[in-house]
This record gives C-alpha cells, structure tokens and sequence, in this order.
C-alpha cells in the first residue's frame, strides 16, 4: 500500500469515536441522512440477492446495514477513521450479520489491490479527498455493475460555503479540509474507466448520482 493521503490522518482525527456515536445515535433516531437516502433509492434497482458491496468511507455502515435487507450478502467498508470503521462493526454485530462485514481501515485510493464488488459507492466522500479523480479512478475499477456517489454541487454559494468552512477550521487550526470538485472532472473520471452516467438527483447542495458499467467496459 502506498503512504496515505495527508487528509486520511485529520479525517481519523476530526471523526472520531465521538463524533462516530453521534452519527449512530442520528441514524437510530432518524434513519439514513438526506444523500445516504437518495443513494438508497437509486440503488434499489441494482441489487440482488447475490451481489456484494464496496462501500468507500462507509462511516458507520448505514448504506450496507440498509441493503441488507435486499439480499446483499457481502458488505466491504473501507475507512480512513478507526473509530468509524469499530462502531460499523459494532453495528453489523448487534443485527447478527456481522460475518457479512469485513472492515478495512486506510486510505482506499492508495490501495494496490481493493476487492471489486458488484456495487460501490462513496456517500460524502469525494468532497473529502483532495485528489478526486484518483479516488474515483480506484473505485471505478472495483465496481463490476453499478458506482452510486454524492458530492457536492460546483456552484458558487456551495464553493462560498466550503471556503468559509475551511477558513474557520484554518483560524481554528484544524487540518481537515473539505473540497468541491468541478463536476466535469468527476463525470471524467467515471466516464474514462468504462462507466455511463444512469440517474441523476440534486438537492441545493448535494448531487447523486448513479453510474453503471457500459458493456465496452464490463469484466469478461
């Protein structure tokens, strides 16, 4: 593996066990969050009950606890956050399907060799790493049938937004940064390893989106 991005450590140390109890206490309380909820609806249509998943800063698990109950029967949660990645675990455990989780913790995108997985998806993820199109470049390839992903909209209130967000975290000397991407770069990316863009959904801030693999580009 190579050396972990300089964001993976702040991401380990702004989400940590705190903030992952927090987010579990969320979700038991309201259920999945605005864009876990958008991929979950796009993503109903691409599951069966033999495929598996990739879920690329899965966080505490919400999106493979949920597919879960489609059939899915193979859940792979890449995290930089240790502390994430445990109450994911902690998660699957509790509903009695924790030999369906298998936890990785580092940075994917530096991974040499990741599993594949009929699906993938990065729910608030891109807008986390600074290099996207090597990120998403990783996940493109370990996805055999469908790549569903939020991130945020590149307009001008969302990148105002992010700049006030990150300039207030510099005053307050903390080093984790958030991103907005050109949305043209992203669908570059995507589109250059053998993916077509199927559904679409924004809200004010986010996008989602569903991409699937176009036969030139399937596994033989």
């Amino acid at each position: 593996m190579r050396a972990c991005c300089s964001q993976c450590p702040e991401i380990a140390g702004r989400f940590d066990r705190r903030i992952a109890d927090a987010d579990r206490e969320r979700y038991h309380q309201l259920g999945p969050g605005p864009t876990t909820r958008l991929i979950l609806q796009e993503l109903g249509v691409e599951t069966d009950p033999a495929g598996s998943l990739l879920d690329v800063g899965g966080g505490i698990g919400v999106i493979g606890l949920e597919l879960l109950g489609t059939g899915l029967h193979q859940v792979t949660l890449v995290e930089a956050s240790p502390a994430y990645a445990a109450v994911a675990a902690e998660q699957f455990e509790a509903r009695g399907v924790g030999d369906r989780l298998q936890c990785v913790v580092g940075d994917f995108a530096a991974m040499e060799q990741p599993a594949g997985a009929d699906l993938v998806t990065l729910d608030r993820v891109v807008c986390c790493y600074p290099d996207a199109g090597r990120l998403l470049q990783q996940a493109a390839r370990c996805a055999r049938r469908a790549l569903a992903l939020s991130y945020p909209r590149d307009r001008w209130y969302v990148r105002l937004g992010n700049g006030a967000s990150n300039l207030l975290r510099l005053i307050r000397r903390v080093g984790f940064r958030t991103f907005v991407h050109p949305e043209a770069a992203i669908a570059g990316a995507l589109a250059a390893a053998g993916l077509r863009r199927a559904r679409r959904r924004t809200t004010f801030v986010w996008c989602v989106e569903v991409w699937t693999r176009t036969p030139e580009g399937s596994e033989g």
